[in-house]
């Protein structure tokens, strides 16, 4: 494996068992061995255990939390299989925790766990983001697989083409309509997130309404017709006015948060006066090697660091160390 690779929800070698989706009759056995494990989500939190929520919190196919959902009708979605076992992911977004805002789910990060009374005191539903860099790599990518593929199946209920209502099929891992024939596919949205260097330099930014001194590098989407390396100096171009001249790949990284695919490039500028799109990023600026050490460890009065498990802090760790693939 690549040093690349090792970038969190990074591949860990997940027996994705692919063949088995379209065998129903094969689903369905699997569903109900004893042996089966199903990742309870909670409006797009999984479930957590260990005093450190450190490991993703396996329930058996009886457990009240599932049969409270399955009650509701949602269909696991069959993630793979790991030690023998038949892994799925559950929707249980249908229990209300008592007190419950609502609004404040909705911000950049929410640190709030929610316990619901029929689970262990160490177990408890928190935002993915607040615990990546804790969980295993296997842990890690089926935690990424199930939020992003609940997610698709929450926001995509209507054929594309017709309006109609789809169903799930292949054990969650497609969509069909059955009024006009439309197969629809989870979707995976591609992104490119930037190391630009000039000498000892690099360009971070921030957006408006991140966390008061929040930076990292600077990113985009793709857009269709577009290259990975055109869009990497599209973007710098939009949103800080830098010209970039050679680019290069370095490492990916699926983002549950909802359904992206990072693509990160290291690209040389090859102007350095930053021009700011106001409407794109907040602020942009230069910074050495030595003063991004400081930020790394906190001491930056102005710039905090990146969040640990994010592609925008392992490509920064690895340009300090010169260990860039």
């Amino acid at each position: 494996m690549r040093h690349s690779e090792t970038v969190t929800f990074g591949g860990s070698g997940l027996d994705r068992s692919a063949h088995r989706r379209g065998q129903s009759d094969e689903i369905s056995r699997l569903l109900h061995e004893p042996g089966a494990r199903f990742l309870a989500v909670w409006r797009g939190r999984p479930l957590l255990a260990g005093a450190d929520r450190d490991r993703l919190g396996w329930l058996s196919s009886g457990h009240p939390v599932l049969a409270l959902a399955l009650a509701q009708r949602p269909e696991p979605v069959f993630l793979g299989m790991e030690a023998g076992a038949a892994h799925f992911a559950l929707d249980v977004s249908a229990w209300e925790p008592d007190g419950l805002d609502p609004a404040a789910l909705t911000g950049f990060f929410d640190p709030s766990e929610q316990r619901h009374p029929s689970l262990g005191l160490d177990q408890c539903f928190a935002e993915l983001r607040g615990v990546m860099a804790r969980l295993s790599p296997r842990d890690a990518e089926l935690a990424a697989t199930a939020k992003a593929l609940l997610g698709w199946h929450e926001t995509h209920r209507f054929c594309a083409r017709c309006g109609a209502e789809s169903a799930m099929i292949m054990a969650g891992w497609q969509r069909a309509c059955a009024a006009c024939g439309g197969q629809h596919f989870p979707r995976t949205d591609p992104v490119v997130i930037m190391l630009v260097t000039r000498d000892n330099s690099v360009l971070i930014g921030r957006s408006p309404g991140w966390p008061e001194g929040m930076y990292s590098l600077l990113a985009g989407f793709i857009e269709p017709g577009e290259t990975m390396e055109a869009a990497v100096r599209r973007e710098v171009w939009e949103e800080a006015g830098i010209e970039v001249g050679p680019v290069r790949y370095l490492a990916s990284q699926p983002w549950p948060f909802p359904a992206s695919l990072m693509l990160g490039c290291q690209g040389e500028a090859i102007s350095d006066e930053i021009r700011l799109d106001p409407t794109e990023i907040e602020d942009a600026l230069w910074i050495t090697r030595e003063d991004m050490a400081d930020v790394m460890t906190g001491s930056n009065p102005k710039v905090k660091p990146s969040r640990k498990g994010a592609i925008a802090h392992f490509l920064l760790s690895n340009w300090m160390a010169d260990t860039l693939e």
